[in-house]
């Protein structure tokens, strides 16, 4: 089985505001700023790692350590995985139900050929 190599981009609002890179970089934590960094570069060979759905096209990257970081993410084909935004396990209800709300808004500015909306 060939690993694929991925492109990650950020998903942006319509205003321009990338939620994934503001939950990012209010991270005070360097060392979890580090491993979630690995973690996206993993993504982006190909290898998943600690991944799931949590449904309507949206997938949680686990990474295990301090709170249990989660980032959530969407495929766009088979190359484009478009980084949505980031939480832990004590908000990931909250931050899952606004991934679905971004996946949904991407896509449906996507038929609409609205740009941008990834960075």
């Amino acid at each position: 089985m060939e690993i694929k190599a991925k492109e990650i981009r950020e998903y942006l609002t319509e205003d321009g505001r990338s939620p994934f890179r503001d939950w990012f970089g209010a991270l005070k934590d360097m060392k979890a700023k580090a491993k979630i960094r690995v973690r996206l570069d993993l993504l982006e060979s190909g290898n998943f790692g600690d991944c799931k759905s949590v449904g309507d096209g949206v997938s949680e990257l686990r990474i295990d350590f301090g709170p249990g970081y989660r980032v959530y993410i969407g495929f766009d084909g088979e190359i484009l995985v478009l980084l949505l935004c980031g939480g832990s396990k004590k908000s990931q209800q909250n931050d899952i139900r606004k991934a679905k709300e971004y996946w949904q808004n991407y896509r449906r500015r996507k038929n609409e050929s609205v740009i941008p909306i990834i960075s």
